[in-house]
């Protein structure tokens, strides 16, 4: 069956945004009309801007709190689930992909994919080591509940559908699709002496309290950029590393270009769009010994436990102490990007879409 219509659910705070562009614009190139369903703050004018330069892509906002915000509840939940059912009535799509989880199991007039970016309970095992405590519990229902009702669910690596799988488990269909980005849009330059690190600085899964404490003991400044303010309120401080803030895309581009060294030390990063765009780049990558990192990056990064600063600043220095590493490092980290591309991103989605369009739809429910 051909798919000319997705609706796809998605959010302006994190990569997510960067992802659903990513896919709707390769969906576009091949006559897919997208509708793109934004639930939370709404997207700067940055991301607004880049969103309109997609040709034919329809987009909707509603500020209902994502459903790993404190102010989440079911009241408000419901309400998103209500206006998400109305816009697929109204657009007809032939599948539903949802890059959040609560409203997986809602009746959906097409088959509905869920794709797990990351969630708050696997984000609490890897950075707090400990289950999410009560204050969730209707959190982990209502994530429950959507994988268990979606006609598929997707992860970005098999370590998250992992976790998926043994922290809420009654997952039916499963899948993983790996990210993709566009090499052209990271192309390398000439190589200069810093370090570089792209994450919204807030999240403690990024990590950056710990090169902030590396940062003394590293031969070369090491650059953040990225988000401070958290999306619920409050900034993050750091003492040592040097603040670029939020970039736009061409002027991140210009980062990765320059950067001989890519170092994201994450406790948890279910894929890591910046990792791939600084591979592209042809940055040289120390990352965080976790599984789905090492997943992706196999041999290509020198990995560092993700608490340990000294650790990280050694790994720094090693490479700034030996060019020959160093660009040899980058290189191969550039050859292994090739898996990542959006092409192939687009391709797989294309495939898994055909597939779910095959399936018996719901009945449609007004």
């Amino acid at each position: 069956m051909a798919v000319r219509r997705v609706m796809m659910s998605t959010d302006a705070v994190g990569g997510v945004w960067t992802f659903a562009l990513e896919l709707a614009e390769g969906l576009g190139r091949h006559g897919i009309e997208v509708l793109l369903a934004v639930l939370g703050p709404a997207p700067d004018g940055g991301r607004l801007r880049a969103a309109t330069r997609i040709p034919g892509l329809q987009i909707a906002h509603r500020d209902y709190p994502l459903e790993w915000m404190r102010e989440a509840n079911d009241e408000n939940q419901d309400a998103a689930g209500r206006w998400l059912l109305d816009l697929a009535h109204g657009f007809g799509p032939d599948v539903i992909h949802l890059n959040h989880f609560c409203h997986g199991a809602l009746e959906w007039p097409a088959p509905c994919v869920v794709v797990a970016h990351s969630c708050v309970a696997t984000w609490y095992e890897y950075v707090r080591r400990t289950p999410p405590g009560p204050e969730w519990d209707d959190y982990r229902r209502r994530v429950a509940t959507g994988l268990a009702g979606a006609t598929l669910v997707v992860a970005p690596t098999q370590s998250m559908l992992d976790d998926l799988q043994r922290i809420y488990g009654g997952l039916g269909k499963t899948s993983v699709v790996y990210n993709g980005r566009r090499p052209e849009a990271f192309p390398a330059a000439r190589k200069q002496p810093f370090a570089l690190c792209a994450a919204r600085a807030w999240d403690e899964a990024k990590n950056v309290a710990a090169l902030d404490a590396a940062a003394p003991h590293v031969r070369w400044p090491i650059r953040v950029a990225g988000d401070v303010r958290h999306p619920e309120g409050g900034n993050a401080r750091f003492e040592h590393v040097e603040l670029l803030g939020a970039l736009g895309e061409s002027r991140m581009a210009n980062q990765f270009a320059h950067a001989a060294i890519y170092v994201l030390p994450a406790r948890y990063e279910p894929f890591g769009l910046s990792v791939l765009e600084a591979a592209f780049a042809g940055c040289a990558l120390v990352l965080g010994n976790i599984p789905s990192l090492r997943e992706l990056w196999h041999d290509t990064a020198y990995y560092v436990p993700p608490d340990d600063p000294e650790a990280i600043a050694h790994a720094i220095n090693t490479l700034a102490s030996d060019r020959r590493a160093l660009h040899a490092r980058g290189a191969r980290a550039r050859r292994h990007a090739s898996r990542y591309t959006s092409e192939r991103m687009l391709a797989r989605w294309r495939y898994t879409y055909r597939q779910l369009a095959k399936q018996e739809q719901k009945p449609c429910t007004s």
